[in-house]
């Protein structure tokens, strides 16, 4: 691989213009594609098969112009200090703008004043507007009509909020990524000592997330992805188009001050740093795409997208970045600013840097380090036991924002739970008498002592004629009826979680008396069947991960200790990773260091897509650092000697590859959206964790504990392993052949 990779960096170096001029007119012809196909994002959540859905399909089976999982808006009114919103001219405003959000697609409108959504007080009230079609699906005009409704009552004097999900925002992360990018501009600068050296990695980055972003917002006029999905593939784009690109001009610049041509510099650092790229970039494609073995649609579209956009990043890293270094010529390693020249990456050979004196200290120290780096990691993760999963809702949505203001004026005049009522859905299909069955799961669920504000039945003494008599052909004709819940606890609570176990739980002897089924639905119980699904496929996709990555190392580094440690290292990132995000977002602790407001649950996806992501960056450092240590082992070295002299050469780079990760994800999570927000922190953490306490910290301990035998492989399997020559040792055999052919030709030419 190490001479193909040669010869592709050669190749883009002398024909430049044309390496140049084809990601130039592919960046220009996916961006016009972007603006001419790009479509709505949505971030519906569910998931075919669990009960929760289920409830869903015999709804629409049964009444096929119903939508219960369709949008939904809530307008909430509050009235001025001392009014009430019963007197005649409120009430009149508040009917009249309750009554203009109706279009077409409008399937019902509640009236607060005679559905009981009115505070004691009389000073607030609200009205659901329930919608035939997803919020994606929405028109302009619906979404105008429901953001004017608010104008004439603000006129009036009334405080209007919209929550729900018909007025979707599509999360902004344009201030993110500038600071991102801030951080790596001065990372490199300090790395690099030069502005036009910097700007490399930059520029050959911010190509490829052009392309990867650019092709999944074209995909949005064919495809449903959610909001999220091009986020992350931004967010991961970037962050690896800088390393690798990082990794190639260091080893770039390092093989010129060695005296080779432009050209053959560039050949060699894209078949050794190159060769390593291929193999980081490729553990994270699988680790991305292997998102599709859970079978859940929205995170194997998130997962396929970054896959993509990681995967251009690595062709822009071999192919572009030694065009560029053609085009720069002799400044990649001349000029720059002065004050920085002296600390280079490259030429460590004959100083001692702090990464040779880190080694030396962790090595001498190896058991206490090692002991003690283990402490740090189990302490840290000790949160995760405790961890939640919930749905994201409109109360973790921005402080300020319409959504959050709407959620927390229900939650403080009618209850948190009104916001996430449960629905029981009754299916008397094989039920002798509908009615009785009907009343008998009412009446289980009532018995539930905890949690529980209110069991509204489908029928009751205050029910309108036209309403009853409506339920009474549902019944007959539909055959189902609908029992709602209103808990007591907020929808992402964990009291609400269990109370869907419970009331699941109470219906099972119903069931069998009547003979009718009962399913659990609503917001709160659709998170609940996910996130136990999730659990259910998370150490499916953990083995597959894992087992990969073992096999992968195996053959790489010709060891069974060294991925056996690899894969250890990586459980204990994301060990760490985890428990600082609980600790964080659920419990509290420092949130306010990154803007948020509220603490709850920890996003249901979060675990595998963490997973997911760190496996890919985790194993990007392992074989940066360890490629060079058993490269010093097999040309002779101690092995205690051959781990210090192979940190002490990639440290740094290491070092700056891992600050530029941990500022463009740490940028993401000072981001108003809890989702981008909880995404960006996990795997911020879990870098610095990987790189600096697994990495840099543990592995060197541990190598050094073990010595030798850190090397050993049976022979038997040694000879099944294919040879991957992550190292270059094809490459140099074969560069040196060359050199004796031309020192030969040479001598043959001066002696003719």
């Amino acid at each position: 691989m190490a001479w193909h990779l040669y010869r592709l960096g050669r190749w883009s170096f002398t024909h430049r213009r044309v390496v140049l001029s084809s990601w130039l007119v592919l960046l220009v012809l996916i961006g016009a594609g972007a603006a001419a196909f790009s479509g709505k994002t949505s971030d519906q959540f569910d998931l075919p098969g669990i009960e929760a859905t289920q409830a869903f399909e015999l709804i629409k089976d049964r009444t096929p112009d119903a939508a219960p999982d369709g949008a939904t808006a809530r307008i909430v009114f509050e009235a001025p200090a001392g009014e009430s919103l019963a007197e005649p001219a409120n009430q009149e405003v508040v009917l009249d703008a309750i009554e203009s959000t109706r279009t077409d697609h409008v399937v019902a409108t509640t009236d607060p004043f005679t559905t009981g959504t009115v505070s004691e007080d009389g000073s607030v009230a609200y009205s659901t507007v329930s919608y035939d079609r997803t919020s994606v699906e929405l028109t302009e005009t619906d979404r105008s009509a429901l953001e004017a409704a608010a104008e004439d009552p603000e006129s009036a004097g009334l405080a209007v909020a919209i929550g729900g999900d018909a007025l979707q925002e599509i999360p902004h992360t344009g201030t993110a990524e500038l600071l991102g990018i801030g951080i790596a501009v001065i990372v490199l600068v300090l790395t690099f000592g030069s502005m036009l050296v910097a700007g490399m990695p930059l520029l050959t980055a911010l190509i490829g997330v052009g392309i990867g972003v650019g092709s999944i917002t074209a995909l949005t006029g064919f495809v449903d992805l959610g909001s999220t999905t091009p986020i992350l593939a931004s967010m991961l784009g970037l962050a690896v188009g800088i390393d690798y690109a990082l990794f190639i001009v260091s080893r770039y610049r390092s093989e010129v001050k060695a005296g080779h041509s432009f050209e053959e510099a560039a050949g060699r650092a894209v078949g050794t740093a190159g060769s390593a790229v291929v193999f980081a970039g490729l553990t994270v494609v699988i680790a991305l795409a292997g998102l599709a073995i859970v079978n859940i649609s929205f995170l194997t579209e998130m997962g396929l997208a970054a896959a993509a956009t990681v995967a251009v990043a690595v062709l822009i890293a071999l192919t572009l970045l030694p065009a560029l270094f053609g085009f720069a010529g002799r400044r990649v390693t001349s000029g720059g600013l002065r004050f920085l020249q002296r600390s280079n990456p490259e030429g460590v050979e004959h100083q001692r840097t702090n990464g040779l004196r880190w080694a030396e200290l962790v090595t001498r120290h190896k058991a206490v380090t090692f002991i003690g780096g283990l402490v740090v990691a189990g302490v840290i993760a000790i949160p995760v036991a405790s961890m939640q999963l919930a749905l994201p809702d409109d109360g973790t949505a921005a402080e300020g924002s319409g959504a959050r203001i709407a959620y927390d004026t229900i939650a403080e005049n009618f209850g948190a739970g009104t916001n996430g009522p449960l629905l029981v859905v009754v299916d008397t299909q094989g039920a002798d008498d509908p009615q009785a069955a009907v009343d008998a799961v009412t009446g289980a669920v009532s018995a539930i002592e905890t949690d529980i504000a209110a069991v509204v039945p489908p029928l009751t003494e205050q029910t309108p004629p036209e309403a009853a008599e409506a339920y009474t052909q549902q019944l007959e004709q539909a055959q189902y009826a609908i029992v709602t819940v209103l808990p007591e606890s907020g929808p992402s609570d964990a009291d609400t979680q269990t109370l869907v176990d419970d009331i699941r739980a109470a219906v099972e002897g119903v069931e069998g008396q009547t003979g009718a089924s009962v399913l659990v639905t609503g917001q709160t119980a659709l998170g609940v069947d996910i996130s136990e699904s999730l659990a259910d496929a998370f150490p499916r996709y953990l083995l597959v991960v894992v087992g990969f990555a073992f096999v992968l190392l195996a053959i790489v580094f010709r060891s069974i200790l060294v991925p056996l440690k690899a894969v250890l290292g990586f459980l204990l990132s994301v060990g760490v990773a985890l428990g600082a995000t609980v600790a964080v977002f659920q419990w509290g602790w420092l949130s306010g260091l990154i803007g948020l407001d509220t603490s709850g649950p920890v996003l249901f996806l979060l675990p595998l897509l963490l997973t997911g992501i760190l496996f890919g960056l985790a194993m990007d450092y392992e074989v940066f650092l360890v490629s060079r240590m058993r490269e010093e082992f097999v040309h002779g070295a101690e092995a205690v000697p051959a781990v210090i002299t192979g940190f002490q050469f990639n440290a740094r780079v290491v070092t700056a590859a891992a600050a530029i990760m941990i500022g463009v994800f740490g940028s993401f999570a000072l981001g108003d959206d809890v989702i981008i927000k909880s995404i960006g922190f996990g795997l911020a953490v879990g870098v610095l964790a990987d790189a600096f306490l697994v990495r840099m910290t543990l592995v060197p301990a541990f190598m050094a504990l073990v010595g030798d035998r850190m090397w050993w492989l049976p022979r038997w399997l040694d000879r099944l392993l294919p040879n991957l020559d992550i190292e270059g040792e094809s490459l140099r055999t074969r560069t040196a052949e060359a050199e004796v052919e031309k020192e030969r030709e040479k001598a043959v030419t001066g002696a003719v």
